[in-house]
């Protein structure tokens, strides 16, 4: 503010209109063991079909994990995914035994294990890695097209083959002067033909077998050639070269420098039609990138071929240079840049693979990304599949549970261990291994951020056409996240109207009413079907063992909705003042934030103190600021008790209501 001298007026604003806006409740969180995608990195994906693209479909040792993230995703539209690093997981390379590449991070930096290998990787490793690990990797061929002569050659003189002998129509195979000239693949144009190209299919010395091209299916020669026996001159052709508009040359970057024989063609190709469905696909492409370091495109990008292709390619990482370059990845200036010993070049990637399943201590690797909540916004926690065996069973649960217990602001979701409800003799035995997994000897901690469920669902694997048994957590966190979309996170998601579980062919356990009262007593959720109703979510308990306000989910997750909302707005307050001014300013947040909510049922009364009497001389010394946020929830409906009375016929109801 300007300060008077002389007689005058001065304008001042203060701000009171500040208010807290409700964050989001239905982000969800999951570790999955997976055969494509990045590693060691939290993915946000929003659908099944996106899942599947950056994390490769099911198969029959990771279905568990992946069905959990995409039942989740029935509900929901945003989920974070970390991948596992496993045991012998590996990247597809141009050579070499592969190599672990987890992600773009370690690509590019390293992280303290991996990486980074951003500055060519001199180990025998080939030119090229698939971007991912996993066994995938190993269905692609990348190829690259460096110089106008490897594009294509057109005279003896640049050492174009000729046809030594005549060869007579239908032939599939021609003589040649030199079969090292030629490359398995390559397509040749015989001069005196009648305009019909070939591929070459085979090289043995200096016999040559050919198919006609494009016409895959056609063999030998469309006619007779030269039936003198006058030698006859081939053009060879890169085999991708109708792929390109023309051969690589002299970018105009680099002619602008005085450089000149920068430019390449590389092309990655589905060679085993794992990744498309169809062998041969091309499913990249990059025209006209260079080989100098500091190249642009006419529009500025940057065109240095490592950079382009780290920071597009959805397939590939670049390793090292080709051998017999002496000059790739320097500056353009005045720079004639070599070429390959063999050019056009060719890496088929090799020993790929997706790694072992997952151990607990890989597990927990994964989901300490999840473990910061000032890094990792998230509120459902998926715990996947439980270990194999009741004995070892909890050592994941306990990670789940105290992973949520120390944020505090999300609700991990847990299913029993397979073998307690899978394949099991009887309902008794299913019951008795559920409550001996939450609530036995080896059980899970009492905590109000867990929440506990019966078991396992049958459902229908389109990807392979089989059905599978999967744990219901990814189901019990996406109806939390589906009664966030169509209420509010302090309603309950149990019962038949927001508790209706998708995909259910089956349950592995269907407990009767006697079954659910003893799972209800030890904290585990039924899930339950109805004839006629479907599949349901049978409770609303937490984890916690305590019988207060914090036992049921939907308390559970009003105070983590309130909480977070309020804690977010009371950052607008630190490093001013703590007087009356700016205690009464937070209140004037606080106090609409949570009539709304009582105003949507969340609550039935509240009152915040912050005043003099919490904020005392002491607290106010201590540069401390606090205020005290008194709610009464509302509490779900769990037991009805309908009681039918009969009365004789002259009664007047008057009489008897209130004594029954």
């Amino acid at each position: 503010m300007v300060e008077l001298v002389s007689p005058g007026v001065s304008i001042k604003e203060k701000d009171l209109t500040l208010s807290i806006r409700n964050e989001s409740t239905s982000v969800g969180a999951v570790g999955i063991f997976a055969q494509d995608g990045p590693a060691h990195q939290v993915i946000t994906v929003q659908d099944e079909n996106q899942l599947a693209d950056i994390f490769g479909k099911p198969n029959g040792t990771n279905f568990e994990y992946w069905f959990t993230a995409a039942n989740f995703l029935a509900y929901s539209n945003t989920l974070k995914v970390v991948r596992f690093i496993t045991t012998g997981m590996l990247n597809a390379t141009g050579a070499g035994a592969g190599t672990l590449i987890p992600n773009t991070i370690s690509y590019q930096d390293g992280d303290g294990t991996y990486g980074p290998f951003s500055g060519g990787q001199a180990s025998g490793l080939g030119e090229f890695a698939a971007r991912w690990a996993g066994a995938w990797g190993k269905s692609m061929d990348v190829a690259w097209c460096s110089t106008a002569a490897g594009y294509s050659e057109g005279t003896a003189a640049a050492g174009v083959t000729t046809v030594a002998t005549a060869n007579a129509i239908g032939a599939a195979t021609i003589t040649v002067a030199s079969g090292a000239t030629l490359n398995v693949g390559d397509i040749i144009y015989l001069q005196q033909n009648d305009g019909q190209h070939y591929r070459v299919t085979g090289i043995s010395t200096n016999a040559v077998s050919i198919v006609r091209y494009p016409d895959a299916a056609g063999t030998g020669l469309s006619q007779a050639v030269d039936g003198t026996g006058t030698a006859v001159q081939v053009q060879r052709y890169w085999r991708y070269y109708d792929q390109f508009d023309r051969a690589p040359g002299t970018s105009a970057y680099a002619a602008a420098e005085g450089g000149s024989n920068d430019e390449l063609h590389i092309i990655v190709l589905d060679r085993g039609g794992v990744i498309t469905g169809t062998a041969g696909t091309v499913i990249e492409k990059w025209d006209a990138v260079s080989k100098g370091s500091d190249a642009k495109t006419p529009e500025g990008n940057a065109n240095y071929f490592p950079d382009v292709l780290y920071n597009s390619s959805s397939y590939i990482y670049w390793l090292d240079f080709p051998a017999g370059q002496t000059n790739w990845g320097t500056p353009v200036l005045g720079t004639n840049f070599a070429a390959v010993t063999v050019d056009p070049n060719s890496n088929v990637l090799v020993n790929g693979a997706d790694g072992s399943a997952p151990t607990e201590g890989q597990r927990a690797t994964g989901y300490d990304l999840f473990k910061d909540p000032d890094t990792e916004s998230l509120n459902l926690l998926l715990s996947g599949p439980a270990s194999v065996d009741g004995a070892s069973a909890n050592t994941h649960g306990v990670k789940i549970s105290d992973l949520v217990a120390a944020r505090k602001d999300a609700v991990g979701f847990i299913s029993p261990y397979r073998q307690a409800v899978v394949a099991v003799a009887t309902s008794y035995d299913q019951q008795r291994n559920v409550v001996d997994y939450f609530s036995g000897t080896t059980g899970l901690a009492s905590n109000s951020y867990t929440v506990f469920d019966s078991g396992y669902k049958k459902m229908y694997d389109k990807y392979n056409d089989v059905y599978r048994w999967v744990p219901l957590n990814g189901d019990i966190g996406g109806v939390c996240a589906y009664t966030d979309a169509v209420e509010d996170p302090w309603w309950s998601p149990g019962g038949l109207t927001r508790g209706q579980i998708r995909g259910s062919v089956e349950l592995a356990f269907d407990p009767t009413q006697a079954e659910r009262d003893a799972l209800y007593r030890a904290r585990v959720n039924p899930v339950v079907s109805f004839p006629g109703e479907g599949t349901v979510l049978w409770g609303d308990k937490t984890g916690l063992s305590a019988n207060t306000a914090f036992s049921r989910i939907n308390v559970r997750r009003l105070f983590i909705t309130m909480e977070e909302a309020c804690k977010i707005a009371a950052r607008s307050i630190l490093f001013e003042f703590n007087d009356e001014f700016t205690q009464e300013n937070f209140k004037s947040m606080i106090n609409p934030y949570l009539a709304d909510i009582q105003g949507r049922r969340g609550i039935t009364d509240f009152l915040v103190v912050c005043d003099s009497t919490n904020n005392t001389p002491q607290v106010v010394d201590n540069n401390e600021f606090r205020a005290d946020v008194f709610v009464k929830p509302t509490r779900s409906i769990n037991y009805i008790t309908l009681t039918f009375v009969a009365t004789r016929t002259g009664v007047d109801f008057n009489e008897v209501v209130g004594r029954v």
